[in-house]
């Protein structure tokens, strides 16, 4: 049965947590104890103004993580107080409450950026879901902004996405390698982005107003490959009509990257070790020596230590590779730049095909989640792009993900389906149970471990986890 606006909430955790910080801003002290003792006891910390100049002096002062805002107050409109929070701060949620809740203001609200609109009296289960929903979309939101905008800042990688731990070690030896003349060997699965990296790598070096020119060892015979690289002159074989430079030449004074330099044969892999050590090359053909400065990033996604040992690559060419060795994680390892990575890819290919903006559902994000990628970015990059393409709205669901990602959805998807008769508020808190059980027995049952990963202080899961009445179980012996 719905709950008034008079509080009728589910029982919760009675001491604060770092859920989230709300304002509210309405002028009838009875709505605001109300809001103030419902939101307090779902552990949200909470601050209130009577009227719009003290709200907005609030908003000046602190920083919340969502506005309450009523659409009549005494000195101001509130639509009038939204405009002035839109300008001062974009992405901060507002959910609009109203005693006149006729479709003209609900529209009128919404179109002037609020998050979304309440009409009293509420049903304090649906309100609660509604900030709950806004609070975490619009810290993820903002911790995108801030995360691009430092990477943007440190590095200005326009196209490599990645908040990991993996990527943030990578991005660091990129900043701090990229002005050397050093020899780098990028090693990872197809589809990792090993041609971004040497592209990040070149453009932050001095030879950043230089040629960055990529070849892929791997799909050429031999005869081609070493034609392409060294050149040749006019008369040197059969088909040889006019002389023609190398890629060696061409990338002089710049950058060359040989990507799948693992299946290069091995007398072509003589040359390139010539060409590293004297930096001379003779073209085919050719009776003189070409001199150029060309700094070498190659790639590959087999283990050449491997290869030495098997007697298929060079071990002085290895170790004149292997100066800097990057080693590009798969997508499985480095599962929380998932939500990043599709959001760049849901605003590329929105902005391709003169979309509105594209945005995955929860449904739909969870499948992403659990799916171990084996064409790591490459394939989601595809997945994503197939999913803006079919979509005809906005929120991009489950129905336009490729059959393999849906059957590939963990135990959550079941919670999400099996709505009937359940409400809201049962929904969520189901989400949330699953979702901390999981993560604790990926932990081994270590919950600060688990709250590690959560980000959120050890008290705040404590306290989930007593709410929601999850039975913890032992850690394993001899297990970290």
């Amino acid at each position: 049965m719905p709950s008034s606006a008079v509080l009728s909430s589910p029982p919760a955790a009675s001491s604060p947590s770092t859920i989230g910080r709300v304002l509210i801003i309405d002028d009838e002290s009875a709505i605001r104890e109300s809001l103030e003792t419902l939101l307090d006891l779902e552990g949200f910390s909470v601050e209130t103004a009577e009227d719009a100049d003290s709200g907005l002096a609030r908003l000046s002062d602190s920083t919340y993580d969502l506005v309450l805002l009523d659409y009549a107050l005494p000195d101001r409109n509130g639509l009038e107080v939204l405009s002035e929070i839109r300008e001062r701060n974009p992405n901060l949620p507002v959910i609009m409450i109203t005693a006149y809740g006729t479709v003209e203001n609900a529209v009128r609200a919404i179109h002037s950026g609020a998050t979304n609109f309440v009409q009293k009296p509420w049903d304090n289960e649906k309100l609660l879901a509604d900030i709950r929903t806004a609070v975490l979309k619009g810290k993820d939101e903002e911790e995108n902004v801030q995360l691009k905008r430092a990477l943007k800042q440190r590095y200005s990688f326009e196209n490599i996405i990645g908040k990991s731990e993996p990527m943030l070690k990578i991005f660091d030896l990129v900043a701090q390698v990229a002005p050397s003349r050093s020899t780098v060997l990028i090693q990872g699965e197809s589809g990792t982005g090993k041609e971004l990296i040497a592209k990040a790598f070149h453009a932050h070096s001095p030879r950043r107003d230089r040629p960055f020119v990529p070849v892929n060892t791997g799909s050429m015979p031999t005869d081609l490959l070493e034609s392409t690289l060294f050149g040749h002159t006019k008369g040197a074989f059969t088909s040889a009509i006019a002389a023609k430079k190398g890629l060696f030449e061409i990338a002089d004074r710049g950058t060359l990257f040989l990507d799948e330099i693992g299946t290069m044969s091995m007398e072509t892999q003589a040359k390139i070790l010539r060409v590293l050590q004297d930096k001379k090359f003779m073209q085919l053909g050719g009776t003189h020596e070409i001199q150029v400065d060309v700094r070498i990033i190659a790639a590959t996604n087999v283990d050449l230590r491997e290869a030495v040992q098997q007697g298929k690559f060079r071990e002085d060419l290895f170790y004149r590779l292997n100066v800097i060795t990057v080693d590009l994680p798969p997508l499985r390892q480095r599962k929380e730049d998932i939500p990043l990575l599709a959001t760049h890819f849901l605003e590329r290919y929105s902005k391709e095909n003169s979309l509105d903006r594209r945005r995955l559902t929860a449904e739909a994000l969870r499948p992403l989640l659990d799916y171990d990628w084996p064409g790591n970015v490459r394939e989601l990059e595809n997945v994503i792009e197939r999913a803006v393409v079919l979509s005809s709205a906005p929120d991009i669901g489950i129905d336009l993900l490729p059959p393999n990602l849906v059957g590939a959805v963990s135990p959550l998807s079941s919670i999400y389906s099996a709505t009937a008769g359940t409400s809201l508020f049962e929904i969520m808190e189901n989400c949330e149970r699953t979702v901390i059980t999981d993560m604790l027995e990926k932990c081994n049952w270590n919950q600060t471990e688990a709250a590690e990963r959560f980000r959120v202080p050890l008290s705040t899961l404590n306290q989930k986890i007593k709410r929601l009445t999850i039975e913890v179980k032992k850690r394993k012996s001899g297990e970290a």
